[in-house]
């Protein structure tokens, strides 16, 4: 009886677990990111920048194709195994492609091959994929932005922008020649440039309707498009078969609350803007009678949303402020574009076994939004990190796929490369955000760019965190609840000097001062007249004592100065101990110091710490954290994505640190590997990022490493947090 009882027991626990997993929501991770450099041709230099734009796919879903408009090119990657992508090579254009469409084995660019702005014009490039040849051209009478096929690929749209020069008059309106739309047949991919219709659009916008501005094209199941006028802040309705006008409307105006309206350093959701232009960039059909835009606001606007319309113009859904402010809370507000915010740009619309979705992508934030369609308020399900300014995406539903291109290079500042990252959904977690904030008195905390880690004493998961001067208007200290996932930044105490927001700060590190206050490392910058120091915060947020660097230290300083804080000892034993990121004028190549202070005594001194060598870039230290018998260090080089090559934790006996004095021979420490953190960093399947900033020890004894995403400033703006466990078991 007994047995029979356990086993219908454990029946039940086994049926309960499958239906729990049957019914666990699925989610999209990301599995793959492919640099558009490995598709550069033999020969060519890989600095070269590079550019991955719109995105298509072939009908079997196996091979991605999109537009590198730096190359005059399009790239082929080939994705039969989705997480191992591989290059495909590229097929050179006659001009700069703007946009690219797949039917029957056949790539169909619009290549933009103007003269100048008043000598507008461009061709459609029928390209084979399999011979990598070009097999006709079309000539489109002028320069070409987007282009949609229609469900059954027999009939291809394609705005005609010719575009406005922003530099003449601040690029006002109108500049002509006036932008129009083509129409075409096409058969098993061959294009009919017999066939092309142009289809005119002046007279119809409110703003400027002698210069339309065509952006953005998509077709529903009854071959009509929908058109986007973005400059013109208007939107058309059309009969894919005979180009007749079926409706048109203005994209209008929104007004928002609760955002951030400067540019000044500082993330403050508190702001409104009052009846800025919609000024919508792409458009996807939700069916055949609803339409959402995403509102890029490129010109006057700054809309930061999008919209869902019917298609006589009426206003279904206004998403306002409400995806931004969810960026925001992943750490990926771009301070520096207030003006727009996070422009929406690109969308995507597909299906999921029975729900439809849709996909809208953040240019500036490097994020895409996904959304369940409900027929009313759509839903949003998750924000999924993008590399560096998606402009296109493409839904593969029968392999439960979703890629992104995302256009911008930065090989020349030594940055991350243009890629296209590729999501799959399946059942399981989400695996980013890693870290998240809430709000504190109703006001959204805004974070980004952070640095050092310490942890809150006696509270085993509770950490707090410091911004470096990348918001140097609002320097904070952020109080981590690392017991959840994802973490969550539950307070934001503002350091303040006589009152006022601290100016002068480059705080990257921070350590308790067993009191309720902290000790701030201060990276200084002559340049910035910003200076080498440690800092004492009360726990209301307020300086109270500001430490300069001795004249020892200062003779030799250079910017790359305290890069972490951390103490040992308590009362008047305490010393504190600072890590110089790279070597100073009187240190030896190789060479960097662990520097000493004890508050008690005023007696400051120093060590030697032993950096790994480098074949490119610089090695430096990031971090210093004390615990138990040892203090740890994070050293890393300077690289990213495939470039990186040393991301790693090492740890010092405390029984090492014996500092002599400053201006005599220091001694030199041993060292100890305790963790290579490059997988780490690849587990979200991006580009290994280069600031692994922050680390430290939570009262129960687990480690945490925090990175700085720089303020979204020329960065995905991924904040990659992540619990490496016990430390004592390393």
């Amino acid at each position: 009886m007994k047995t029979r009882s356990l086993t219908a027991a454990l029946a039940a626990v086994l049926a309960a677990s499958v239906a729990s997993a049957a019914s666990a929501e699925p989610v999209f991770n990301r599995i793959a990111s492919f640099a558009v450099a490995d598709n550069l041709p033999e020969g060519k230099d890989k600095a070269t920048p590079t550019s991955a734009e719109i995105i298509a796919a072939s009908e079997d879903g196996n091979t991605l194709v999109y537009s590198d408009s730096p190359n005059k090119a399009i790239g082929i990657i080939d994705i039969a195994d989705a997480k191992a992508p591989k290059a495909g090579g590229s097929v050179s254009l006659e001009g700069e492609p703007t946009s690219v469409a797949v039917a029957a084995g056949k790539a169909l660019v619009a290549v933009n091959t103007r003269e100048s702005f008043v000598k507008p014009s461009g061709v459609l490039a029928q390209v084979d994929l399999a011979s990598k040849k070009i097999d006709a051209t079309c000539d489109l009478g002028g320069q070409p932005d987007s282009i949609a096929l229609n469900k059954d690929k027999t009939r291809a749209a394609i705005a005609i922008e010719n575009e406005r020069d922003e530099e003449l008059n601040d690029g006002d309106l109108p500049q002509m020649p006036a932008g129009d739309l083509v129409l075409l047949s096409l058969k098993d991919g061959v294009v009919d440039c017999g066939s092309i219709k142009h289809v005119t659009l002046t007279g119809l916008a409110d703003v400027a309707g002698e210069d339309p501005e065509p952006e953005f094209v998509s077709f529903n199941s009854q071959d009509e498009v929908a058109l986007t006028l973005q400059e013109n802040n208007y939107i058309v309705i059309l009969d894919g078969k005979t180009g007749t006008v079926k409706s048109h409307f203005s994209a209008g105006t929104v007004s928002l609350e609760g955002v951030d309206t400067k540019k000044d350093g500082a993330l403050k959701f508190t702001g409104e803007v009052k009846d800025v232009a919609r000024e919508p960039d792409a458009v996807k059909w939700l069916d055949d009678n609803r339409l959402v835009v995403a509102n890029e606001g490129d010109w006057k606007g700054g809309a930061r949303g999008f919209t869902i319309f019917d298609k006589d113009g009426k206003v279904l859904y206004e998403n306002g402020a409400a995806f931004e402010r969810e960026i925001a809370k992943l750490g990926h507000y771009p301070d520096k574009r207030n003006k727009k915010g996070i422009e929406p740009e690109g969308l995507e619309v597909a299906k999921f076994g029975d729900e439809n979705l849709f996909f809208v992508l953040a240019e500036r934030a490097s994020v895409v939004g996904v959304y369940r369609d409900t027929g009313a308020e759509p839903e949003l399900l998750q924000i999924l990190p993008s590399g560096i300014s998606p402009e296109g995406a493409v839904a593969i539903p029968g392999r439960n796929l979703l890629a992104t291109a995302n256009e911008a290079d930065l090989v020349e500042d030594g940055g991350a490369r243009s890629h296209v990252m590729l999501f799959e959904r399946a059942e399981g977690e989400a695996a980013y955000p890693q870290i998240v904030s809430t709000e504190k008195d109703g006001e959204l905390i805004g974070f980004g760019a952070l640095s050092g880690l310490a942890p809150v004493k006696d509270k085993p998961g509770m950490l707090v965190a410091v911004n470096d001067s990348f918001y140097a208007s609002q320097p904070t200290i952020f109080t981590i609840d690392a017991t959840v996932k994802p973490a969550k930044i539950v307070d934001a105490l503002r350091i303040t000097r006589n009152g006022a927001a601290a100016q002068k700060l480059d705080s990257e590190g921070v350590t308790p001062d067993g009191e309720g206050g902290y000790w701030l490392a201060n990276e200084g910058d002559a340049d910035k007249l910003v200076g080498h120091a440690i800092i004492h915060v009360t726990e209301k947020g307020e300086i109270d004592k500001e430490i300069a660097i001795p004249a020892e230290l200062r003779a030799h300083e250079k910017r790359f100065g305290f890069e972490g804080i951390t103490s040992v000892g308590e009362g008047d034993d305490l010393t504190l101990w600072m890590a110089v990121q790279r070597e100073w004028a009187d240190d030896e190549k190789g060479f960097v110091k662990l520097v000493s202070y004890k508050p008690s005594s005023k007696e400051w001194g120093a060590v030697r710490y032993p950096l790994e060598k480098t074949e490119s870039g610089w090695v430096g230290l990031s971090e210093i954290t004390a615990n138990g018998d040892y203090a740890y260090v994070i050293e890393r080089d300077n690289l990213i994505g495939q470039a990186a090559r040393l991301k790693k934790l090492y740890r010092v006996a405390l029984a090492d640190l014996k500092p002599a004095k400053l201006g005599g021979e220091l001694p030199v420490v041993k060292k100890q590997e305790v963790r290579d953190l490059i997988p780490d960093l690849k587990a979200t399947n991006g580009y290994v990022v280069d600031k692994v900033e922050g680390f430290t020890i939570d009262a129960a004894g687990n480690g945490f490493v925090v990175t700085d995403n720089d303020g979204v400033d020329d960065s995905s703006g991924e904040t990659l947090f992540f619990g490496i466990g016990p430390i004592n078991a390393m």
